[in-house]
């Protein structure tokens, strides 16, 4: 009886070990998830961010379009103030 509480209360070094070598594992795993997630996604808002500048079409000209004008109206034969759009 003597030999079984004895190694009951000893401690499973090799166990510790092992856990301490899954939980280093893992941990060594999403650092390199998030590695390579920040340096894709670096990658793709500097692609986004260097194509800002190009025309969306590649036939489209270089000249910005002008925008419409408004339409004014006439009230009592003055021209009224343009609208907000």
């Amino acid at each position: 009886m003597d030999d079984q509480s004895r190694i009951s209360r000893t401690i499973d070094r090799l166990g510790i070990v092992r856990i301490l070598l899954v939980q280093v594992m893992v941990l060594l795993a999403l650092v390199g998830a998030v590695v390579r997630y920040v340096t894709w996604s670096s990658e793709v808002a500097l692609q986004e961010f260097l194509g800002a500048g190009r025309p969306a079409l590649a036939g489209a000209s270089s000249k910005p379009q002008p925008k419409p004008q408004p339409e004014l109206q006439t009230v009592k034969g003055k021209a009224a103030c343009a609208k907000k759009v």
